[in-house]
């Protein structure tokens, strides 16, 4: 998520070790933060655990037919890591997306939703994305983000990927995506399921998030942990010298000596858009 607050641009920013565990003891001299090449001052510094407004899309198509129990596991995961003042909607998709569940802080009905899904047809998870991308126009909290529960197999949606890629970063969301996949998948699946951890990958690029491709098993651990890296991140915040031109803004962050020496790995979204 980058947020643009008048003339102060915040990016919140989340820090892992090599083997993925959260990072949560940095501090402003342990980052560089760069505009379009040029170095920023850090004026703005925080741990932030602010309310989250969350988007779960839940593929319902045939092919997730043998996943949904592990499916509906990993979402129950996630809501367990909510806070009083969170808010979450549900969309679903096969061959068309649907607004399930609109936005409550209520997650339990939503979790009752998912348990009772019965996956049948084609999958248009392109189209799910821009649902939930007009959805969170009504979203209270400033921290958005988009669950992606999903094999990947795109198959029928309207939508095209480089129109999703533009409204994700107007949209000021971060996307993470749990890939479904099984062991022998390349083996027994269609090429647009086989193609389906790259489309996820391309879904979460430069939105902050990431994909977890993750097998059956490690399904609901992995929601467990988009949960908690939502709320291990840093909030950096600086202001621009171009803060109002309506022009795209390529953002980069590095770790500073002596952190950059930790092999550590940082996840932040990588542009905005600047108002006009």
């Amino acid at each position: 998520m980058v947020r643009v607050d008048s003339s102060l641009v915040l990016i919140p920013v989340h820090v892992t070790t090599a083997a993925g565990a959260s990072v949560t003891s940095l501090r402003k001299e342990d980052f560089e933060l760069f505009e379009d090449g040029v170095k920023q001052t850090i004026t703005h510094f925080a741990q932030d655990d602010a309310p989250l407004s969350a988007g779960v899309l839940l593929d319902v198509s045939g092919s997730m037919r043998n996943k949904m129990a592990e499916a509906s596991e990993a979402a129950s995961e996630f809501f367990k890591f909510a806070n009083a003042e969170d808010e979450f909607f549900l969309v679903e998709f096969n061959g068309r997306a649907r607004l399930a569940v609109p936005f409550t802080r209520e997650w339990p009905g939503i979790a009752s939703q998912i348990a009772a899904a019965k996956p049948s047809g084609m999958t248009a998870m392109l189209d799910g994305i821009h649902l939930a991308i007009a959805q969170m126009k009504h979203a209270q909290h400033t921290r958005k983000a988009l669950v992606v529960i999903s094999d990947g197999g795109d198959n029928f949606s309207r939508r095209r990927l480089r129109e999703l890629k533009a409204n994700l970063i107007e949209s000021d969301v971060q996307v993470y995506s749990l890939g479904v996949f099984d062991n022998d998948y390349s083996v027994k699946h269609t090429p647009e399921e086989r193609n389906g951890p790259t489309l996820l990958d391309q879904v979460a690029l430069d939105t902050g998030g990431r994909t977890f491709p993750v097998s059956l098993d490690a399904l609901p651990q992995i929601g467990a942990q988009i949960a908690r890296e939502l709320r291990d991140q840093y909030v950096l915040g600086y202001s621009p010298a171009a803060a109002t031109d309506g022009k795209y803004h390529r953002v980069n962050l590095k770790l500073a000596p002596p952190a950059a020496e930790s092999e550590l790995r940082t996840y932040y979204r990588q542009g905005y858009y600047a108002p006009k």
